[in-house]
């Protein structure tokens, strides 16, 4: 079985971070392990408070898993803070991880700031150069870029500047683009773009989703993928996952997505 490693912080409502990159690996087949960042008081209406881990200690659970476990796949989420950010480069440098995916979380889907300001200038000079791949969505992209971005061509443009901070891949996912029927994610490898689209799906349960897409992408990687067919096969799953929990109600607020697609394992 493939193992990936997900470095990020913990969601108690279960629905994103530490808790939706496990669900998405175990459902992608790959076996999951992690390194929390920072525990968060959180569930479907909010974040009621953040409590960062020291560097120290994210550093001491990424080498008790690469030194036992290994990885095949490395996906990071929220990193909280500069000094984290810049003791997972360190990490990720001194194990030469190659698959090393990305996900820029800077905001939570109800708005409250999951990365501090001063932290963009850690992650893009320390991080963004060691990563296989980005995911930025539209908000962080035009962080990352410097620009708006709220169309295709936008969305283009923000991938080209992106990919000139270091990554060897760049998808700029679509699912928060306004006035758009699709939910059109492009990837750039520096020469070339891809476009990956599906139809929205109309449901309040989209809690987690850039989350689970990262992860998910990071599992097929880990399985031997080439970038263009994970993220198809990540697109497909979410997709699914989004379907399937548009039956769920949890939570007052934006639940989570349905990461086994209404499927239980039956023991007998």
């Amino acid at each position: 079985m493939k193992k990936v490693l997900t470095i990020a912080g913990s969601d108690s409502g279960g629905g994103a971070g530490i808790q939706a990159d496990l669900k998405a690996f175990a459902a992608r087949g790959t076996y999951g392990m992690s390194a929390i960042t920072a525990l968060t008081a959180q569930n479907t209406v909010g974040v009621q408070g953040v409590f960062p881990v020291t560097p120290e200690f994210v550093a001491q659970q990424i080498d008790a898993v690469m030194e036992d476990l290994g990885a095949d796949a490395w996906k990071t989420g929220m990193l909280a803070n500069a000094a984290i950010i810049q003791v997972v480069a360190e990490r990720a440098r001194h194990y030469r991880v190659e698959r090393l995916v990305v996900d820029p979380v800077m905001v939570a889907k109800s708005g409250d700031p999951l990365l501090e300001p001063t932290a963009r200038t850690a992650l893009v000079e320390h991080l963004l150069p060691l990563a296989y791949l980005v995911t930025p969505n539209h908000h962080e992209a035009q962080v990352l870029a410097e620009m708006p971005v709220g169309t295709l061509a936008e969305a283009r443009e923000a991938a080209r500047r992106i990919h000139r901070l270091g990554p060897r891949y760049v998808l700029v996912k679509g699912g928060h683009l306004p006035a758009a029927e699709d939910a059109v994610d492009v990837l750039y490898d520096g020469r070339d773009f891809q476009e990956f689209r599906a139809p929205r799906v109309d449901t309040p349960n989209t809690h987690g989703t850039g989350c689970t897409f990262a992860a998910a992408i990071a599992a097929e990687l880990a399985k031997g993928a080439d970038v263009a067919q994970a993220v198809a096969a990540a697109k497909r799953y979410l997709t699914a996952a989004l379907r399937a929990g548009a039956a769920l109600r949890l939570g007052r607020g934006h639940g989570p997505v349905d990461h086994f697609l209404g499927q239980a394992v039956a023991v007998p």
